[in-house]
């Protein structure tokens, strides 16, 4: 707890603006700020006393000419220090430049309060393997339809069906799942494929809104309604008339707002701090969970978001189809960034199998993207992933264990093939019913939900089909 307590952040050459907004940001997640406005008053302040208390650098501006000379001089202080890089410009060429010159994350000025305390809780993560990159490959992600969405495991594909049958409609949606996992992806994909993909798609991060001010930020507010509210403020519901508000880490939120929310979802209307009155809005809400909502979430709120309920599973349960994400992510930064395309061997993509990604598939791009940049060959093998090989057999993190593939079923993923295990990690066959189930769950993802097509392709009829869901366990939302 100590050391949570005297986390501090050195920051070099930032206006006093920003100096301000980052030292208000960090304080809220228990960070101090430091200045420097040189690199020789870094290293002073590295060197001296109290220096092993910066867990992070941040540079306030970056310039080809003297950036890499000032992540250098950090890194020889001390070579394993999280270098994080604002820049006035978001070109992918600049943020390329300031990876490949060591910085460990990249943000663009002027920064979201919530990207910024996202980008320290990834860079102080000491258990982190050092040259892992922060997922910079986010920043060029294009919003994907259901149907381009990449995996094959038959818990994947259900999940994907249940979404794409609850686009149609304009029900609240709950998205599970690990951080990484993909949630904001469905979330964008389940907007564009809905009536309302012309409408606007807004996001609010829950966690990283201070308590006291998420409702001013989610319904408004009227001037004059608490100290410092010098002018009326229109709220994100409101913004979002006609489109989707996303709610990330909604149980995240204070139980006055949780109740606050539950009331519009119910009526429609929108009511401002501070205003009698109310805004009558059609918009959508799609939550998102690290984990199942807690008990004492509030229980109304919690039967509307959750009644439509998409579970996402960790990369470690579809280890099999990492060989085809992988794959589709070099394909989308050669596309987006300029990068010369590579492929990538069966080698490495065998050791990339055998980690437990305890960040998901965000964690996955992360670190084939600082491959990409170090990658002086046409093709990454698995000497592009020491850092992975030495994780995947000596970590003692639970999220971090080696998937149980057997070597039939990573053979198969390698060569494309579709995501049915038929053996466990001992190389016995699977029980019948758990085979049986998977392929109802692929079949169910591969129609998207389509359940006549669904019976008529595996040769039953529909009671018959339903009658299995029920027998082996199976979420029938998708039905």
């Amino acid at each position: 707890m100590a050391e949570e307590r005297t986390r501090s952040l050195l920051l070099l050459d930032a206006d006093a603006d920003e100096r301000r907004l980052i030292s208000a940001t960090a304080a809220r997640v228990g960070w101090s700020v430091v200045g420097a406005a040189n690199e020789e008053t870094a290293a002073a302040l590295l060197q001296g006393p109290h220096g092993r208390e910066v867990q992070a650098a941040l540079l306030g501006s970056w310039h080809s000419d003297n950036g890499p000379r000032l992540i250098a001089a950090l890194r020889g202080q001390r070579e394993k220090l999280p270098v994080i890089v604002l820049s006035h410009g978001g070109s992918v060429s600049l943020a390329v430049e300031a990876m490949r010159a060591g910085a460990s994350d990249f943000l663009v000025r002027p920064v979201a309060p919530e990207r910024l305390v996202e980008a320290l809780a990834s860079n102080a993560d000491r258990r982190k393997a050092a040259g892992e990159l922060a997922p910079l490959s986010e920043k060029f992600a294009p919003t994907l339809s259901l149907d381009q969405l990449i995996g094959a495991a038959p818990e994947f594909r259900s999940a994907l069906a249940v979404a794409a049958k609850a686009a149609r409609n304009r029900l609240p949606i709950l998205i599970v799942g690990e951080p990484g996992t993909g949630k904001e992806t469905i979330a964008r994909a389940i907007h564009s494929a809905s009536l309302r993909a012309r409408g606007p798609l807004l996001l609010v991060d829950c966690k990283a809104v201070a308590g006291n001010i998420i409702d001013s930020e989610l319904f408004g507010h009227e001037k004059g309604a608490f100290p410092g509210a010098f002018a009326p403020k229109t709220g994100k519901l409101v913004e979002a008339d006609g489109g989707t508000l996303l709610l990330d880490e909604v149980a995240a939120l204070p139980a006055e707002t949780q109740e606050r929310l539950d009331r519009m979802l119910a009526t429609g209307e929108v009511r401002p701090v501070g205003l009698n009155g109310s805004h009558s809005v059609d918009v959508r809400v799609i939550a998102t969970c690290s984990r199942p909502l807690p008990a004492d979430f509030h229980e109304g709120l919690a039967e509307r978001i959750a009644a439509t309920t998409v579970p996402l599973p960790p990369l470690r349960e579809r280890s099999a189809d990492i060989p085809a994400l992988a794959r589709h992510l070099l394909t989308r930064f050669a596309d987006q960034t300029g990068l010369t395309p590579l492929s990538i061997g069966n080698d490495a993509l065998a050791v990339l199998m055998r980690y437990g990604w305890p960040g998901n598939v965000r964690q996955l791009a992360g670190v084939l993207f600082r491959a990409c940049l170090q990658c002086e060959s046409r093709s990454l093998t698995a000497e592009h992933f020491p850092h992975i090989a030495i994780q995947s057999r000596f970590s003692g993190r639970r999220s971090d264990l080696s998937p149980s593939a057997s070597k039939a079923s990573s053979n198969e993923a390698l060569d494309g093939a579709p995501g049915v295990t038929l053996y466990t990690g001992e190389g016995h066959v699977r029980p019948l019913e758990e085979i049986e189930a998977d392929i109802i769950r692929l079949a169910i993802g591969h129609y998207r939900g389509r359940m006549t097509e669904v019976a008529r392709r595996l040769g039953i009829g529909r009671s018959t089909l339903y009658r299995k869901l029920g027998e082996l366990g199976i979420d029938t939302t998708a039905a």
